[in-house]
């Protein structure tokens, strides 16, 4: 439930206060800075929290080492993804067993599943990749003007409010300046009326002492 310009208040008018003077701009920046500079500018060490002690994993605390000696990343062997000496398979030495032969095969086996991958990928790539690419486009333009039609609309909300604002203020500006007058006034009377007690108190404190 929204609530009515009418019952909002305000932190500021700015289209009724006037703007202070230089002089009383400078007398409120020398008080802010007596202010800052009489409490402390750096909290006490006994009200921090204690420092706070990391509890990484060996994994984790080898990887950073690792990052920290600017050693390269071995978690992947990439010799399997490379290619392979076609004379050592096809022409193989008689001293060579079978299970000399198996690693070799078994790098050929997935230097050839990674090729048959990449190759799937690039036929589907040239198949579809532009108008993939097309629609991915033509989806971040959609998505673009959606959001620009919401800024659009979030400032009109704020020029609707501000002339709202500007308007109600303008209204009440004489109201508020009478109040704020009479407010004064019935300050200066309360000062006049506690300056006269207490001259009226001293008269009395005074002819009771005379009387005495």
């Amino acid at each position: 439930m929204t609530s009515s310009i009418r019952t909002t208040v305000h932190e500021s008018l700015p289209y009724i206060d006037q703007d202070p003077t230089p002089t009383e701009r400078t007398a409120a920046e020398a008080q802010i800075t007596a202010e800052l500079s009489s409490s402390s500018s750096s909290p006490s060490p006994s009200s921090l929290p204690p420092a706070y002690t990391p509890n990484f994993s060996p994994l984790i605390t080898t990887e950073l080492t690792r990052v920290s000696q600017k050693q390269p990343l071995n978690g992947i062997d990439l010799s399997r993804y490379e290619a392979q000496d076609a004379s050592t398979l096809s022409s193989p030495s008689s001293t060579q067993s079978p299970s000399d032969l198996t690693p070799l095969l078994t790098r050929a086996y997935a230097t050839h599943t990674y090729l048959q991958g990449r190759q799937a990928n690039l036929q589907l790539l040239e198949a579809y990749g532009k108008n993939a690419w097309l629609v991915g486009n033509w989806q971040s333009e959609a998505a673009l003007a959606a959001l620009e039609r919401d800024l659009a609309a979030a400032k009109r909300e704020v020029d609707v409010v501000n002339i709202q604002r500007r308007r109600l203020q303008d209204e009440v500006g004489e109201e508020l300046r009478g109040l704020e007058d009479a407010w004064k006034r019935s300050v200066g009377r309360v000062l006049e009326t506690e300056v006269a007690t207490e001259a009226l108190r001293q008269q009395v404190l005074k002819r009771q002492r005379e009387g005495v």
